[in-house]
């Protein structure tokens, strides 16, 4: 019976493991050589120079300074999508005709490409847009480049990915607070319970799966950030807005396919040493909880 159990599961973890397989583990051990080589892409020949494209990268000064904007982003996503969520997930927990109208409507964004979605805010907060606008009607003369300014440009297009995501976050809070047991609720209602005491003291400790899985998907969708800040900003003004992500997209346009190979690498290295940690530190509360 316990063989039949433990077949029955890694049937259903197979396909998940072949994807990632093929899709992530593959092409990273095919990528790795390349990102210790001088190749360009035009030659046959693939010469090893060690670590000489990680110096060349932090000499000029890209690997500091788009690791900073991508951790700078990472977490404005992940404050903004999931305190947003958590807060329409609660406005939205129960099931009625009017909260699955608006549970549709927060879902839209999800289905609107990055790029696209990336061209609607950018026309929404250039200095002629309904933004200004709106803000000159109590302001007289309000004129501001917001995505002139490197510290809003960052924010902005932060803030656009956690739009983007928020609905599929909201969706997982709101199955998290359906799944909490109501006796518990009533329970605590009987003994005088606030709806604040109810939350702090029983939903937010019971969500703690949910608040995992969000703020690890947010966090790896951040660190790999690419279409919003293309579409928005193209990474300036200057480098405010280059995430690691978009510089790789940079370093092979411009056919320096052995950097970036390397800043590739170490993207991934990346992304490994903050979500692990973070996943056993929040699968450890999740217990405690």
């Amino acid at each position: 019976m316990r063989g039949r159990k433990a077949l029955g599961s890694a049937a259903f973890v197979a396909p998940s493991v072949a994807l990632v397989v093929v899709f992530f583990v593959i092409p990273f051990v095919l990528n790795l050589p390349f990102a210790f080589s001088s190749w360009t892409g035009y030659s046959e020949e693939i010469g090893f120079i060690g670590l000489d494209n990680f110096t060349l990268l932090a000499d000029r000064g890209v690997l500091v300074t788009s690791t900073v904007v991508t951790v700078v982003y990472a977490v404005i996503c992940m404050l903004v999508q999931n305190i947003v969520s958590l807060s329409l997930a609660l406005s939205l927990r129960d099931a009625t005709p009017a909260t699955t109208f608006f549970r549709s409507i927060f879902f839209v964004p999800v289905l609107i490409s990055p790029l696209a979605g990336g061209y609607i805010w950018r026309a929404i907060v250039s200095p002629d847009g309904p933004l200004n606008a709106t803000i000159a009607l109590g302001a007289p003369g309000f004129d501001f480049a917001w995505l002139g300014d490197p510290y809003w440009a960052v924010f902005w297009v932060a803030f656009v990915d956690a739009w983007k995501w928020c609905g599929v976050a909201t969706l997982v809070y709101i199955a998290g607070l359906n799944s909490i047991p109501k006796e518990l609720l009533e329970a605590a209602d009987i003994d005088g319970a606030g709806r604040w005491r109810r939350f702090w003291s029983i939903s937010f400790p019971l969500l703690a799966p949910a608040f995992t899985f969000n703020i690890v998907t947010t966090l790896i969708g951040a660190l790999s950030a690419y279409d919003v800040v293309a579409s928005m900003t193209g990474g300036g003004p200057g480098d405010s807005t280059t995430t690691l992500n978009f510089a790789v997209v940079q370093q092979f346009g411009y056919s320096f396919f052995g950097v970036a190979s390397a800043l590739n690498f170490f993207v991934t290295i990346l992304v490994i040493v903050l979500a692990v940690p973070l996943v056993m530190w929040l699968r450890r509360r999740e217990v405690a909880s």
